[in-house]
């Protein structure tokens, strides 16, 4: 350190202006260490330290100057290097756990749906028939679109990645080279800078005023002052000062490796809309295998048909099961509601992230970075006694104003004075200690001016009102500082110390919350979804922060070395749900906490930005990271706030709510299909009938009564919350409708055949009208209440599809020969009377499933 001033306007000798400025901490915090953390993930201001002193600690490298020579460390040499780097001491950082392009594209294409697809397809072209396997063409498009998202996250991650990663300055024969952090070595010296992150773990051999933010790796929101032989962990940053720290760890052996390679393995995450329509999936892939045998032998045995024929009708009865166009359009709905948030600057890594974000009940946030903005602000100058608030507040913005690396409670200060201008002039200054816990600067004929903790700034008069009112502000979560005027010097400028301290005033800072936090908080609130603020930092600031952030329930805070271990989860549970605010949680107590409420049936959503959050992300129904933070939390979450943005979070649950509501509107359409297949199939096959449709009717009774009107379905807006039983209400509606289109179907087929004249590929005409126009009227139905739109989209698929029994060229692509007029007729009457069938069956099934809920309930 220089020389430092005393109260009169001596100038700043030129070691003193070379000396860097220490960070003024804020040290009344409750239980915490001094100082106000800059924003997880983003860096400080940058500044420059000097080159440090040398100050190794014991065990550091040989190459290392000694102590007190007044340079600085050495570092390895290169033939230390090279033999480092043979022995494979090198910091390997390994990947994020996200998945290849190879296993992205084997797990879109490998799917169950697509095999069974492609097998009868290919039955089909075999049996000569290539315009029958049309409906073959779901495959490409079901897996291109969730390879194309997949790969698309990818790659805005991996150059997230890359922009975001971090460079080091390292000594080796003595001298400073800027490295990547994947080409250190054990040993290696490294430099501090300010602003800086640390990239491994070591040993501190030089520091001056060197302080270091752990809040990534422990949520501490305080920076903590290290001195030499002190440890820093990577993921940490240097807030203050600077200095040299030895490496002792590299690779997967740093700490934050270690914890984040708890999270190392890829999973998918847990979506009940896709494992309800895989659950449907399953029970069709049963269902074939009966329902094929008894329809290929009814084709081929018993009806003595040419294979080719048989085949095709046996196919015909198979892929009208498979709820192809389901998994499709739910991918389809997916990746609209992703290209969607893209424009929310949500970054979605899994299509159905943003449905399970929708369901859930619990939210777990982090408090800096998600509701604050991890900076400070004056909240607050309290003037003490008969002194002039204009004369303290022209010395708080002099001294913001001349620091030349002014930390966050100063700029905090330069913020709230930013109209002011200073005439005052910086003659000398004692910079910040973490030892002293304040920083001092004169201004000739203005004065001398300290600005730290009161309990050490007043250490004659720290005492009476003045102790009660920083105790009373500190209980309230602020953090408290004094202004002081000094009336003599400080002594030896080595070891400055305060006499003739007088108490100007007291300086309140406060964590900026988001603007938009509590518009966010309250909407959560009011969709039922309860809201948490899990957070390192002392649990009386985060009370305060979820008071100014609205949260009703704020006085509910703890401090988490009171709850329950992860062995108790009832007892961890119990007390999560009767608390809101919970402080100093380590990062294992919250996967703990996520577990424990996943224990209790919530769905629990996690955000965060710092690896002491990985684990809790990992675990959580959806974990939401933000870009700002850490690498390895951006990998392990399912979304990405790519602006760091928390508000956006209400825009990833409607578009989570417009497809899972959407869906299920439409999911009764193509499980319709798979009803009457199955009943069709089972029809045919005891009867030994023919067929009563072929594929290439099925593609398009698929087309104007399912795939085309239920797209437009599922991108309607609906932000409708979302109710359990998805699947029970699906059912309930297409079981009845299926019966009633197979029955009515299957008997016009017959009963028209009983005419000679007419044979079964003129019987299909009368069967495909029948069967696509009872499902039109089911989409009706499904459809309601109709708008213009959906009017509309009804109206147009009935006449698109009357149109083709018109038009001499579909009716031969698609086999509608013309029959006899009566025929038609016959079928007419058959919709007619299929309507209020539907509308029965809709009924029954409607008062089952209450009746079922009531005796849940």
């Amino acid at each position: 350190m220089g020389s430092q001033p005393d109260t009169t306007d001596v100038p700043e000798t030129p070691d003193d202006a070379a000396s860097p400025p220490a960070r003024t901490t804020d040290p009344t915090q409750p239980n915490a260490a001094p100082g106000a953390a800059p924003e997880p993930g983003t860096a400080p201001t940058p500044g420059t330290a000097p080159e440090p002193g040398a100050a190794d600690a014991p065990g550091a490298a040989p190459t290392a100057a000694p102590p007190g020579d007044g340079g600085r460390p050495t570092g390895l040499t290169s033939a230390e290097v090279a033999e480092r780097v043979a022995k494979g001491q090198v910091n390997s950082i390994p990947n994020a756990p996200t998945r290849t392009v190879k296993q992205i594209v084997r797990a879109n294409v490998l799917t169950p749906v697509n095999f069974i697809v492609a097998v009868l397809a290919a039955l089909v072209i075999a049996a000569g028939s290539p315009k029958n396997a049309l409906f073959g063409g779901v495959i490409v498009a079901n897996s291109v679109i969730g390879i194309v998202q997949e790969l698309r996250a990818k790659r805005s991650l991996d150059a997230l990645r890359v922009v975001s990663a971090p460079r080091v300055h390292v000594v080796r024969d003595g001298t400073s080279s800027d490295l990547q952090v994947h080409e250190l070595v054990l040993d290696d010296v490294v430099e501090l800078r300010t602003g800086q992150q640390v990239v491994a773990d070591g040993v501190v051999i030089a520091a001056d005023n060197l302080e270091i933010d752990e809040a990534l790796l422990t949520g501490e929101a305080d920076p903590i002052a290290k001195v030499v032989g002190d440890e820093v962990m990577s993921g940490s940053a240097v807030v203050a000062g600077g200095g040299c720290v030895r490496v002792t760890k590299v690779g997967a052996d740093n700490y934050a490796s270690k914890l984040a390679e708890e999270a190392r393995r890829f999973t998918l995450v847990n979506s009940p809309l896709r494992n309800d329509v895989n659950r449907i999936v399953t029970w069709v892939g049963y269902a074939i295998i009966p329902v094929g045998l008894l329809l290929a032998s009814s084709q081929f045995w018993r009806l003595n048909q040419g294979w080719q024929d048989a085949v095709i009708q046996t196919v015909a009865g198979l892929v009208g099961m498979v709820p192809e166009g389901l998994v499709l359009l739910t991918s389809v709905a997916f990746a609209v509601g992703v290209v969607r948030l893209g424009k929310h600057r949500c970054l979605v890594q899994e299509l159905p992230a943003i449905e399970v974000l929708a369901r859930v009940d619990v939210l777990c946030a982090d408090k800096t970075g998600t509701i604050t903005e991890g900076s400070l602000a004056l909240a607050d100058v309290q003037v003490l006694g008969d002194i002039d608030r204009a004369e303290v507040e022209a010395a708080l913005t002099a001294m913001a104003i001349n620091d030349p690396d002014p930390n966050a409670t100063l700029n905090a200060i330069k913020a709230h004075y930013s109209t002011t201008t200073s005439t005052w002039h910086s003659t000398g200054r004692v910079p910040f200690s973490s030892a002293r816990k304040w920083s001092a600067m004169a201004f000739g004929e203005h004065g001398s001016w300290v600005l730290g903790a009161p309990e050490f700034v007043l250490t004659a008069g720290y005492e009476g009102d003045v102790q009660s009112q920083v105790e009373e502000h500190a209980a309230n979560g602020r953090r408290v500082l004094v202004l002081a005027r000094c009336d003599s010097d400080f002594g030896d400028p080595a070891k400055p110390t305060l006499r003739e301290v007088h108490a100007a005033a007291l300086v309140l800072l406060e964590d900026v919350v988001r603007h938009d936090a509590q518009a966010t908080i309250e909407y959560f609130t009011e969709q039922g979804v309860t809201v948490k603020v899990i957070s390192g930092d002392n649990p009386v600031t985060v009370a305060a922060v979820a008071k100014r952030a609205g949260f009703v329930d704020w006085a509910k805070n703890v401090d988490a070395k009171q709850l329950p271990g992860e062995d108790d989860l009832d007892a961890l549970a119990d007390a999560l749900e009767e608390n809101t605010v919970f402080g100093r949680v380590t990062p294992h107590q919250k996967r703990a906490m996520v577990r424990a409420l996943q224990h209790r049936g919530h769905t629990v959503a996690m955000t965060g930005d710092g690896v002491n959050d990985v684990l809790a992300l990992k675990d959580a129904d959806c974990g939401v990271a933000m870009a700002s933070g850490s690498e390895a939390t951006r990998s392990v979450a399912q979304i990405v706030l790519l602006d760091s943005n928390f508000s956006a979070l209400p825009a990833v649950v409607a578009e989570g709510r417009r497809v899972i509501n959407n869906i299920e509107r439409v999911a009764s359409l193509f499980l319709t299909k798979t009803v009457y297949s199955i009943m069709l199939s089972i029809f045919v096959g005891v009867l030994a009938l023919n067929y009563p449709l072929r594929p290439i009717h099925l593609t398009l009774l698929s087309w104007f009564t399912i795939g085309i009107p239920a797209f437009f379905l599922a991108l309607e807006p609906n932000d409708d919350r979302v109710h359990p039983g998805f699947l029970q209400r699906v059912l309930g509606w297409a079981v009845p409708a299926g019966v009633v289109i197979a029955s009515v179907t299957m008997a016009v087929f017959g009963l028209i055949q009983l005419d000679t004249s007419i044979d079964a590929p003129h019987a299909r005409t009368i069967a495909v009208m029948v069967a696509g126009s009872i499902a039109l009227l089911n989409l009706y139905r499904v459809a309601r209440p109709l708008n213009v739109l959906r009017m509309i989209l009804v109206v147009t698929m009935a006449g698109l599809f009357a149109l083709f029994f018109l038009l001499p060229f579909t009716r031969n692509t698609f086999e509608l020969p013309i029959t006899q007029w009566w025929a038609y007729v016959s079928g007419a009457v058959a919709i007619v009377v299929a309507y209020p069938m539907l509308a029965l069956g809709s009924r029954l099934s409607a008062s089952i499933y209450r009746r079922r809920h009531t005796i849940a309930a």
